[in-house]
């Protein structure tokens, strides 16, 4: 494959995908909308008519990919991602509570930033957060991920499997994994603890074993 076409692909993803723009304009917390290019307030018709059009489009991208094999996981990300904007917008009382759930969300991070670390309630707003976080991430990037893909409408376009299932399971926890720490590393007051090692204890337990080594 040309270093041309391989710009030209990319150039196709996206245009294909505007909501995958790490940490910029999503701030990691997915954003459907995004990906769909709706604009608020949006119809079921236009979830419907986008979702379709943008699914056409990544299935003839990927049957002209001649090395679409390597690029599996990615592609299998893609699809999921469309499935899960559709399932989960073209459905008003799901799209109205991840819509929800998503600014509560920037609520409470954005409430955190304003705290002075040695105030009382800082890591109780920590703490808030982060279960808030990742209750988040596991359910819009994984389980309704996962489940968009037996909805019967989703398998209809997308050709979604079970095989696909299996497949996408590690891809996505990977994905979710990776949006959790490319958030918490822009946010403030990250930072990395770092391992306690007992060197005596190691250099001890290097000894014992040498000398037995020895022994036999």
């Amino acid at each position: 494959m040309s270093a041309g076409f391989r710009m030209s692909e990319e150039a196709e993803i996206a245009a294909l995908f505007p909501g995958e723009k790490h940490m910029t304009e999503d701030l990691g917390y997915i954003d459907y909308r995004t990906l769909l290019e709706l604009q608020d307030p949006y119809k079921p018709a236009d979830v419907i008519r986008t979702y379709r059009k943008k699914m056409k489009q990544l299935m003839v991208l990927i049957s002209e990919d001649t090395e679409a094999d390597d690029h599996r996981d990615r592609y299998l990300l893609q699809i999921a991602e469309l499935n899960a904007a559709y399932y989960i917008l073209r459905n008003k009382e799901l799209g109205r509570q991840y819509i929800q759930e998503r600014e509560e969300l920037l609520a409470l991070e954005t409430e955190w930033r304003t705290l002075d670390s040695d105030e009382p309630s800082f890591d109780a707003m920590r703490r808030r957060y982060d279960q808030a976080l990742r209750a988040f991430l596991a359910r819009y990037m994984e389980e309704l991920i996962l489940e968009a893909g037996r909805d019967p409408e989703c398998v209809e376009h997308s050709g979604w499997s079970p095989a696909h299932e299996r497949f996408a399971g590690r891809v996505l926890r990977q994905f979710r994994q990776q949006r959790y720490h490319e958030i918490h590393e822009r946010l403030p007051y990250y930072d990395i603890t770092k391992p306690e090692v007992d060197w005596e204890e190691r250099a001890r337990f290097a000894a014992t074993l040498i000398s037995r080594g020895e022994e036999s």
